[in-house]
């Protein structure tokens, strides 16, 4: 990613793009063959050159041209930049950029959605706790949690893949878009030999409502990095210890505590985000500019760009490696899943209770009842509190139910019934 955003890379293909324009003037009879040969031959970029023109000239592109033109004997220079605006060069040459660097995080995306579904397999039939307000709700499998991890990275892989089409566009058609200087077919090859298409209409630039899309897909995909790094960072609270992010050998957690073991990997995945998404305010900030194009945006983009790109790929590296090292303890998951004495069951047994011909209100303060009374015998020191037991001696409870029948629905196997159906849903299991 460092090199696709680097100075030399992004002034090859800005002389990328002027030989392939000169190239294809040749097929419009406007410039001869033998110039444009002896052009491509001579043709160098020079970046210490056009640094040091730069200083003079305060203008990048000027500067760049100019120092390319000094590499090239003779006339055939004149050619060089023949019809072409700044930002035809800055705005083609950034769209490649833009696209070979969505294709690395695709490429990233895949690799962290295989960690994830290695690991929910791994704990496919993991049972745990499910929490919301967190507050203990009702069981699920550390497995089916993090399949809906492994879902909503598909998402973030459709959505790049979606804006790497957005962002494929070029444009060589001129200081206000209207293609006076070069014909509409000049812009169409250089394009095709880029791997992009040329935008419909443009003004001077490229419209910024495209680069602003991207850089919110860019923020979208963090946020997901962000939503699972606050959870695993709440699973790894010392009262919780569900999970922990891999702690090596020789590393320090506090330089005060030895003791500690902090989540400092998934507490830089969050912070990074927030910066993705700061950014993405910038892009927006971008889109209007003056008329057919002014240049606030230009300064703006030199810093959000690379940095969005960067930022993300060590943010999807980096939740990769955690997500292949990270600790799981099952035997944690158990204890905590215990903490709320079965009444995890309540929604269960209330249904039932419906079935059996009680109004929904009557059944919902049978069992909230019951479930009160649980926690009143916990708070009041027994250890024996539960919730099946506190039910089936509630004889308003218990006439509706056969012996053995509420000990039957209040079972993990009832709630883990659809498990392996959600993972087929998927495709994580056959």
């Amino acid at each position: 990613m460092r090199e696709i955003w680097s100075e030399s890379r992004k002034l090859a293909i800005w002389l990328q793009v002027e030989l392939y324009t000169t190239e294809a003037l040749v097929a419009e009879g406007i410039v001869p063959r033998e110039d444009f040969e002896w052009m491509r031959d001579h043709a160098a970029v020079d970046a210490e050159r056009a640094r040091e023109l730069e200083k003079t000239l305060n203008h990048d592109v000027l500067a760049f041209t100019t120092s390319v033109a000094e590499k090239i004997p003779g006339p055939s220079s004149r050619w060089l930049h023949f019809g072409l605006t700044s930002s035809d060069i800055v705005d083609t040459a950034l769209a490649v950029q833009m696209t070979e660097s969505v294709d690395l995080l695709t490429t990233e995306v895949a690799r962290l959605r295989e960690a994830i579904a290695r690991r929910a397999v791994e704990h496919r039939t993991t049972p745990c706790i499910g929490r919301s307000h967190g507050i203990h709700a009702e069981p699920t499998t550390f497995g089916l949690k993090l399949a809906l991890m492994y879902d909503e990275f598909g998402r973030a892989w459709d959505r790049l893949v979606r804006v790497r089409h957005t962002v494929a566009v070029g444009k060589l058609s001129g200081a206000v878009g209207t293609s006076a200087h070069l014909p509409p077919r000049v812009e169409q090859t250089v394009c095709a030999r880029l791997g992009l298409r040329p935008a419909p209409l443009a003004s001077q630039v490229v419209q910024r409502d495209i680069h602003a899309e991207l850089v919110q897909t860019l923020a979208l995909v963090g946020a997901s990095v962000e939503r699972w790094a606050t959870e695993f960072r709440h699973l790894q609270r010392t009262e919780v210890l569900e999970v922990e992010e891999p702690f090596t050998k020789g590393q320090k957690g506090s330089s005060a505590m030895p003791h500690k073991r902090n989540p400092i990997t998934l507490e830089r995945l969050t912070g990074l985000a927030r910066v993705i998404r700061g950014h993405s305010v910038a892009a927006l900030e971008d889109v209007a500019l003056w008329h057919e194009r002014d240049i606030s945006h230009s300064s703006v983009e030199r810093i959000i760009l690379p940095d969005s790109f960067a930022l993300l790929d060590y943010m999807l590296a980096g939740f990769t490696r955690l997500m292949d090292g990270l600790n799981v303890y099952p035997e944690n998951m158990k204890r905590n899943l215990k903490m709320s004495l079965g009444m995890w069951n309540s929604q269960t047994v209330l249904l039932a209770l419906i079935r059996k011909g009680l109004t929904r209100e009557a059944a919902y303060e049978l069992v909230q009842r019951n479930a009160m009374a649980t926690w009143a015998t916990r708070h009041a020191g027994r250890e024996d509190a539960d919730f099946l037991d506190q039910l089936s001696s509630d004889p308003e409870v218990a006439r509706h139910f056969s012996p053995g029948e509420l000990n039957a629905l209040c079972s993990l196997v009832f709630h883990f019934k659809e498990v392996d159906h959600r993972f087929r849903e998927l495709g994580l299991m056959s």
